[in-house]
């Protein structure tokens, strides 16, 4: 069973969809003991870095996740849930992140001559062996749309 976490932010149909699609049991949840007792967990999200740790913190699911993850089950933050996963942003500057991983989200410079949001389609590099886009081909286009990237601390994230 996949546990999609509900703080209230965004995509979570959308995600809960998709896995259905995949025939993959899911349930939308923010109760710590269901999230427990999933086999995966994923932190879906749209919306600003700030409001969304402080729902976090609302739904008492900050030590929920990192419980979680501690346990060594597959977890995947998508899009935001992704970001909260870092230290920091410059999006909500002095809120701290979920902190699993050393690393800060930063702006894209606006004065580089790209537009912001970056909006499009792009390759990206697959880390060989990665167990997330195992199956995908090096170099494959997908869909962005984004103002922010990741500084991280180790760049084998």
């Amino acid at each position: 069973m996949i546990a999609i976490i509900d703080y209230d932010a965004g995509n979570i149909k959308s995600v809960e969809k998709a896995f259905m699609y995949l025939n993959q049991e899911v349930v939308v949840t923010r109760d710590h003991d269901t999230i427990m007792k999933a086999d995966r967990a994923v932190l879906p999200g749209v919306g600003s870095f700030g409001d969304a740790m402080n729902k976090l913190h609302e739904y008492n699911l900050v030590d929920t996740i990192h419980e979680f993850i501690d346990s060594g089950k597959p977890f995947l933050g998508i899009c935001l849930g992704l970001q909260l996963l870092f230290e920091s942003s410059e999006e909500s500057e002095g809120v701290e992140g979920l902190g699993i991983f050393k690393g800060r989200i930063k702006k894209f410079n606006m004065n580089t001559g790209y537009k912001i949001p970056q909006i499009g389609w792009n390759s990206i590099r697959i880390t060989p062996g990665s167990r997330l886009f195992k199956g995908i081909k090096d170099e494959s286009y997908v869909y962005f749309v984004h103002s922010y990237y990741l500084l991280a601390e180790d760049e084998k994230i």
